[in-house]
């Protein structure tokens, strides 16, 4: 289990990958409707956190990617993404 703190860091970390990754990253801001100024005026928002973790989420690939460059297990994002608000609901199909 991984506790909610835990999994709002792994989120910013997931958010400093991404923003590493030029495509991904404007693939990123493009589904969260957010623009460069409007992510750095919410970052710690919870529900930005969450779309950073669904958006890796969506794609294996961008999983396998994260976690290999983080040095992570690649089930971590999943269960970082079912401690926060609303992971509980979250539907993986």
């Amino acid at each position: 289990m991984i506790g909610q703190d835990a999994a709002e860091t792994l989120a910013l970390q997931a958010l400093g990958w991404l923003a590493g990754q030029d495509e991904l990253f404007e693939g990123f801001l493009g589904a969260s409707g957010l623009d460069r100024d409007g992510l750095r005026a919410r970052l710690g928002e919870p529900e930005v956190l969450v779309s950073v973790l669904d958006f890796l989420l969506s794609d294996d690939a961008f999983v396998m990617a994260f976690s290999r460059d983080a040095g992570i297990p690649p089930d971590l994002p999943m269960r970082a993404r079912a401690a926060l608000p609303g992971g509980a609901e979250y539907h993986w199909t």
